[in-house]
């Protein structure tokens, strides 16, 4: 679904600029590294924004502010209260409606005078080229790997930069990668690690002010690669810890055995990487359909609650047992191994570990539950 908001005509690119620009813009004129020359390159500029969450917020704000004059908003999402500590673009009263529509409302009220689209789609093989080739650079603002690596191989296809940013509890990590020569994000993870080890924030966690900062790293990358000013983050990771408040940075050089961007590359299309992502565990995964119809079929199977006895408590599939998954192999021997069993979480990540635990100890009957309690809830209600 796209959305468009009454400011998505923006300003004609080529007339001069009017007062309201002068004046709102007027401390970034008075800058030489910007100047009348510099914003007319921020109007004339389109850039794609994937992911309205924590990266997404700040980026997209900043950006808006700045004056860049045609922003797409990516994101699939609808706002649920738990968003709301660290994607600050977004409001309470907003809560259940698309993201995408959230973050355009705010744009509108931020800064009528630039354009903007959004589109309330997730990223596949078969639209992501089509999303971002009308735009002249892409912030990636996303949390999961599929997304990253359709992004990034898209980018290097249309020679489009990247401009990437990651978060995870206290750290996060920003680059440019796909610009001027530099290497792209497969030259510094060339495959896409097994879902299992990858847990979304959701799972991990994240305080909310780190994606702020990584953020706001973006748009700074953003707004010197069109303006062609300072020194970009091309051919550098910056890692930045909250905890001990430093900023490390790593050389990541191009590699010529990379398999989009090297010198004989081997992917020429845009793949869809849900099932590169998925490993072998999959195969174990049960859907909450699927688990509505078991439970209602067998008296015997046990569910196994593997989040932490806060989140037990706050909400929990009736009948369901709760051991943490830190405390499941000290506890193993409270479970059955004979006895069928579906592990879940909040969102499928930390149940994934227990279920293949469980399995390397044993337990050949254990499944877990596909998308954790929040795809639990949805299939309740549909």
């Amino acid at each position: 679904m796209k959305h468009s908001t009454p400011q998505s005509e923006g300003l004609d690119a080529r007339q001069a600029f009017v007062p309201e620009e002068l004046e709102r813009y007027s401390r970034q004129l008075i800058m030489p590294e910007i100047g009348l020359d510099g914003q007319r390159k921020l109007r004339n500029a389109r850039v794609l924004i994937v992911g309205m969450g924590g990266l997404g917020s700040p980026a997209v704000m900043y950006l808006a502010a700045a004056g860049v004059g045609h922003l797409g908003l990516v994101d699939a999402d609808t706002l649920d209260i738990s968003n709301l500590h660290r994607q600050i673009i977004h409001s309470t009263d907003l809560i259940g409606r698309p993201k995408v529509e959230s973050a355009m409302r705010r744009i509108a009220d931020l800064n009528p005078l630039i354009a903007a689209e959004g589109f309330h789609a997730k990223l596949s093989a078969q639209n992501t080229r089509s999303l971002i080739e009308p735009y002249d650079l892409v912030v990636d603002a996303t949390d999961n790997f599929p997304a990253r690596y359709l992004i990034n191989d898209a980018c290097v296809l249309l020679k489009k930069p990247n401009v990437h940013g990651s978060v995870f509890r206290f750290e996060g990590q920003a680059s440019v990668f796909s610009a001027n020569g530099g290497p792209c994000y497969r030259c510094l993870y060339p495959e896409p690690p097994p879902a299992d080890l990858a847990p979304p924030c959701v799972d991990a966690g994240v305080i909310g002010v780190v994606p702020g900062i990584i953020g706001l790293i973006q748009a700074t990358e953003a707004i010197k690669l069109i303006l062609g000013v300072g020194d970009s983050l091309v051919g550098r990771l910056l890692l930045f810890n909250g905890l001990s408040m430093r900023f490390r940075e790593l050389t990541v050089p191009k590699d010529p055995q990379c398999a989009v961007c090297g010198n004989a590359p081997t992917i020429l299309e845009v793949l869809d990487y849900d099932s590169t992502c998925a490993t072998a565990a999959s195969s174990v995964d049960i859907t909450a359909v699927q688990l509505k119809s078991a439970l209602a079929a067998s008296q015997n199977l046990l569910l196994l609650d593997v989040r932490e006895p806060w989140e037990y408590e706050k909400w929990h599939i009736p009948g369901a047992v709760s051991i943490p998954l830190g405390e499941l192999e000290r506890r193993i021997t409270d479970l059955d191994p004979d006895r069928p069993t579906v592990a879940y979480c909040q969102s499928g990540g930390r149940s994934r570990k227990a279920t293949l635990l469980l399995r390397s100890k044993g337990f050949r009957n254990v499944r877990n539950l596909e998308g954790g309690i929040l795809a639990w809830a949805k299939a309740a209600t549909s």
